[in-house]
């Protein structure tokens, strides 16, 4: 691959033969042994199975208080060796940190599952993972340094706080009694806060690509939850008895929380994306309210998911974040073929509706591509 690249940038002049040898000569000195490593780490992986299998074929014969001593320990050990050499690692082979962390982290919200499985506990998930915040979590944030850390320590707050929430039970016909609306709204609003933890620490740490991470899963989870909440204002009315989570006081609360959030990252982060940033939160926050205006009607709540993604765009557009502009012209794009299905009542105005959304389609990439090229700033990296 880099033979080809090479070639061809020499024969059309960006590169002379001097710049391609110093190129060739540095890629042989720092190439890895892909092969290598790959019979290395299939070894690596066969061992762990077979300690797996072993440990699996007399699990019921070890008492359940040896396997949460050992377990444990384990938990202890790479505690002690994060402690001893953790800086080191960070510093000269931060991938293995990372990968240490991980694992530390992982064994941490295992154990406990085992605690439970030994002991037969019947309480909540979203109480051991609360535990798991509270103890874990603080090492992760003071060690993270790459999306791995970042993605466990936000998927684990997210399913905490729904599941603690558990906003969905009377959709399913459960019975057990709801959490009042403002408790509902405040743990399922609090994912977001990630954003402006990141955006703060990003600019005033040295592990920027940990907390740069941190943020764009806060700002993923505004937007996500966001277009869901659109999406479904176009199924159905919401009705805020049975249906608390979609409760107009359920959405004041966890609006004033996005729109809070977003503030905070635009005090953070004073430049073009920071702002930009910080308005697509809030604009998904506003959306948690112009919901409910439009619930019941299909074509209303498509028209407010794709003004969301609109913003998204130009908030792209202004900010240099071309994968995420792209991502919203692909967006509205898919959510005008689905729109033109969904108004369709019959074979022909399906046909009429499918041209149409065509039409449109490729008028939007064509706008998008125009734009784009006249008023995108240079390509940032991320949000």
């Amino acid at each position: 691959m880099i033979e080809r690249k090479l070639a061809a940038w020499q024969e059309a002049g960006l590169i002379d033969a001097g710049t391609t040898a110093s190129i060739r000569a540095y890629e042989a000195e720092h190439s890895r042994p892909l092969a290598l490593w790959a019979v290395v780490g299939i070894g690596a992986l066969a061992i762990g199975l077979g300690l797996v299998s072993v440990v699996a074929a007399n699990w019921e014969a070890i008492p359940g208080t040896v396997r949460l001593a050992a377990h444990f320990a384990l938990l202890a050990l790479l505690a002690a060796a994060l402690w001893w050499r953790g800086g080191v690692l960070l510093s000269e082979r931060p991938w293995a940190h990372e990968a240490l962390l991980f694992v530390f982290a992982v064994l941490g919200l295992t154990f406990f599952g085992h605690l439970g499985q030994v002991y037969q506990t019947s309480s909540p998930l979203w109480q051991p993972l609360a535990l798991w915040l509270a103890l874990f979590a603080p090492v992760v944030l003071l060690r993270g340094s790459s999306w791995l850390a970042a993605a466990l320590l936000a998927v684990v707050l997210v399913y905490a706080c729904w599941d603690f929430a558990d906003p969905t039970r009377p959709l399913f016909g459960l019975d057990r009694g709801q959490r009042p609306g403002l408790v509902i709204g405040i743990a399922t609003a609090l994912p977001v806060l990630l954003a402006p933890l990141g955006a703060w620490m990003r600019g005033r740490g040295r592990r920027t690509d940990f907390w740069r991470r941190l943020e764009q899963l806060g700002f993923a989870y505004a937007l996500g939850c966001a277009s869901l909440i659109a999406t479904a204002s176009g199924l159905d009315d919401f009705d805020g008895e049975t249906e608390r989570f979609l409760a107009l006081g359920t959405q004041i609360v966890q609006a004033a929380i996005g729109l809070g959030a977003a503030a905070l990252v635009i005090a953070a982060r004073r430049s073009t994306s920071g702002r930009a940033a910080g308005c697509v939160i809030g604009g998904a926050a506003l959306v948690l309210l112009a919901a409910h205006l439009v619930d019941g009607s299909m074509l209303g709540g498509a028209i407010l998911f794709m003004a969301l993604w609109v913003g998204v765009a130009f908030a792209a557009l202004q900010a240099g974040w071309r994968r995420i502009f792209q991502l919203a012209v692909a967006v509205i794009a898919v959510r005008l073929v689905i729109l033109s299905f969904e108004l369709a009542s019959d074979l022909l105005t399906s046909g009429a509706g499918l041209i149409a959304a065509g039409l449109l389609i490729l008028a939007v990439a064509w706008i998008a591509v125009r734009v784009s090229r006249r008023l995108a700033p240079p390509e940032e990296t991320a949000p």
